[in-house]
């Protein structure tokens, strides 16, 4: 089973991937762990993408989909793979299907975690607060959910438009969003 998250920064996929990779063995794939595991491991694609980082420049969509079109034939994929912060364009999206394509996979389902935004702030500022991080402030926060809003949001309806979303209400409490989501999934 393949699987995209999507939801503003803060909405509760890792949590989620982190639990359906307990529950169903399907492996939990971050493209910024890929990058830095690429860049340790020396490979051509790891230098590749840490002379285009060194150089202060984002890698470039077509090294991010080789990357992640190697990490997903690898023996810990082989029963599926969750995707969290992949893809976050429409153009990345349309270039990891013509990738799936070519590997004879596809993705299962896109979970997208509706959330409130100003009750999800404040969310976040508290449990900052109780932890003592000062880098989850208002500002960064209104940033990030901006970004998300123009760049992410709009390959919801790329995944709509292919029957694979479904989506759920992000700000339940963390077991009842594990249950939505298990539902989906559970049900394929």
């Amino acid at each position: 089973m393949n699987l995209i998250l999507l939801g503003p920064p803060g909405a509760g996929k890792g949590t989620q991937a982190k639990r359906l990779e307990e529950t169903y063995g399907i492996k939990q794939l971050s493209t910024g762990d890929m990058l830095r595991e690429a860049v340790a491991s020396g490979s051509d694609l790891g230098r590749e993408a840490k002379r285009i980082m060194d150089a202060g420049d984002l890698v470039p969509d077509s090294v991010m989909v080789r990357m992640i079109s190697e990490r997903v034939d690898q023996p810990d994929c082989r029963n599926g793979f969750i995707l969290d912060g992949f893809p976050r364009t429409v153009a990345q999206a349309e270039a990891l299907d013509q990738m799936l394509d070519e590997k004879d996979l596809a993705i299962d389902h896109v979970i997208e975690f509706q959330v409130d935004e100003d009750a999800m702030v404040a969310r976040i500022l508290k449990r900052a607060a109780e932890e003592g991080r000062s880098d989850d402030n208002e500002e960064t926060l209104r940033k990030r959910l901006d970004v998300y809003r123009r760049q992410t949001a709009p390959i919801v309806p790329h995944y709509r438009a292919k029957g694979a979303l479904k989506t759920i209400d992000g700000m339940a409490s963390m077991d009842v969003v594990t249950g939505l989501v298990k539902g989906i999934v559970g049900a394929a």
